[in-house]
């Protein structure tokens, strides 16, 4: 019984990691069609050019952090398939629940984080 509970329990992760990559890949399309001038804004005047610029560089780095994010979401989906999710690369022990529901996408524990960082 108790490996039932864990199944559907990976199967909620693998949703909401789906779910998750389809939101930022639909945010990516949308960033990419906006760095290419394709998403209907007009450059009239050159004030409005420069905040256009101004904003492009804002666009810019969204675009860099929805990329990492779907790669570290994508390297999620390849854990729960190796059977591997939830397991701290830096120590091999499990990762918290608490940590794995903030932050689906974890690779270490809480203890090598906070390691790491220091």
């Amino acid at each position: 019984m108790e490996r039932r509970g864990e199944e559907d329990t990976m199967e909620a992760i693998r949703k909401q990691l789906l779910d998750k990559l389809d939101e930022l890949n639909r945010r990516d399309a949308a960033l990419q069609k906006h760095i290419r001038h394709q998403d209907g804004r007009n450059e009239q005047d050159w004030s409005d050019r420069a905040a256009l610029l101004e904003n492009d560089e804002v666009v810019d780095a969204l675009e860099g952090d929805a990329r990492a994010e779907i790669l570290q979401i994508r390297a999620a989906l390849a854990r729960l398939d190796a059977g591997s999710y939830g397991e701290c690369v830096t120590c091999e022990e499990p990762i918290a629940p608490a940590r794995l529901k903030a932050l689906p996408f974890a690779t270490t524990c809480i203890e090598c984080a906070r390691a790491a960082e220091r």
